[in-house]
């Protein structure tokens, strides 16, 4: 019986646990996934084998302590500095991303996204981001602070801080902040949300379960949005792939996850 988890500062939230398991149950694969409440992202490693576990997925805050507790990054993860999936191979911590390919599937039905800001500029807003220049979309990055931009400028998206930020026309707006996670906060200020709102004709939340303050704003001003349930779903089958080792159909392990959603 293989062992998998999810680290994270909340985590009770979390429905990988039952995506994961419908998986397993389903397909009669011998694993069973559980949670893993870390504060400290610093222990991640020592705590991830000291449960003897197969995999892991990571969710904020410690996407990049993942990253940096890793033995070897592999694909997309490299370029961002962001790890989201664990694998135990051969007692190798070995790190994945597959947060960006995830959100790629979730918009698939907005069209022609061309221009895009991005709330927040932590792990997520990172994979987000390389992601969508590859796709040569315009991106903008808006934060609290200066501190975490300069990877944004790197990939020459357009940054601003609260202070500094010029409005703009976007197709997407896509918030990767924690703000509705467990509270009723809302990622920026009122003011510039409504500016923002207002001139966007799509929105997005990360965040999956319930409506946060951002959605509801955004519904309220009859803008079309999604919160993250897709983005769940797209990353939860590409790592659920490399956790069985793609000995189980990808057809198979999404039909299972989409109605893991149901329960």
């Amino acid at each position: 019986m293989k062992i998998f988890s999810i680290f994270g500062d909340p985590v009770s939230h979390s429905r990988s646990p039952l995506m994961h398991n419908s998986v397993f149950k389903n397909l009669n694969y011998p694993a069973c996934y559980t949670r893993t409440h870390l504060k400290d992202g610093t222990k991640l490693k020592e705590t991830f084998f000291s449960l003897g576990l197969s995999g892991a997925n990571v969710t904020v805050p410690h996407k990049e302590a993942a990253f940096n507790a890793c033995d070897e990054v592999r694909g997309f993860a490299q370029t961002v500095g962001v790890v989201n999936t664990l694998i135990n191979e051969n007692g190798k911590l070995i790190g994945y991303n597959t947060d960006a390919d995830g959100f790629m599937y979730a918009i698939e039905e907005f069209n022609n996204i061309k221009k895009i800001l991005i709330l927040g500029a932590g792990g997520t807003a990172k994979a987000l981001a390389a992601r969508f220049k590859q796709e040569d979309i315009e991106v903008s990055v808006i934060n609290r602070s200066q501190k975490r931009l300069p990877f944004f400028d790197d990939l020459n998206c357009k940054t601003y801080t609260w202070d500094t930020f010029k409005i703009s026309e976007y197709d997407l707006v896509v918030n990767t902040t924690s703000a509705g996670l467990k509270d009723e906060l809302l990622p920026a200020p009122q003011e510039l949300i409504d500016q923002i709102l207002d001139a966007t004709q799509y929105a997005a939340d990360a965040i999956y379960g319930k409506l946060t303050p951002f959605l509801k704003q955004a519904k309220e001003k009859n803008i079309t949005y999604k919160n993250g349930a897709d983005m769940l779903l797209g990353q939860g089958v590409l790592a659920n792939e490399l956790f069985v080792k793609a000995q189980l159909d990808k057809k198979d392990i999404k039909y299972h996850m989409q109605k893991s959603f149901l329960l």
